[in-house]
């Protein structure tokens, strides 16, 4: 590719998706970060502070610290889902063909 050649490529609707990643851990990584995103939202909504945040969770500061950070390694899609909830969120799974 040359510095001057410029192409746009529509978006597959999932980031990962179209770096490259294998099609089912694309759709994992897609909903684990949506989790990540919504669960900072919320905590930011609630106007807790990180020390708060982690009481509600039930996880450390600095584990807060990381999510607040979207720190994607650092969380399973489980204990994503477990924090969504903590922090008062109700994840739903839909499958579609």
């Amino acid at each position: 590719m040359k510095d001057d050649d410029t192409r746009i490529i529509e978006s597959s609707g999932n980031v990962f998706a179209d770096l490259g990643f294998d099609p089912a851990e694309a759709e994992v990584m897609k909903m684990r970060t949506e989790l990540m995103i919504r669960t900072a939202q919320q905590l930011k909504a609630k106007g807790w502070t990180q020390a708060e945040a982690a009481r509600h969770l039930g996880i450390t500061q600095p584990r807060v610290s990381r999510l607040v950070k979207g720190k994607l390694e650092d969380f399973s899609l489980d204990m994503l889902l477990t924090l969504a909830t903590r922090a008062g969120l109700h994840p739903e799974l839909q499958l579609n063909p």
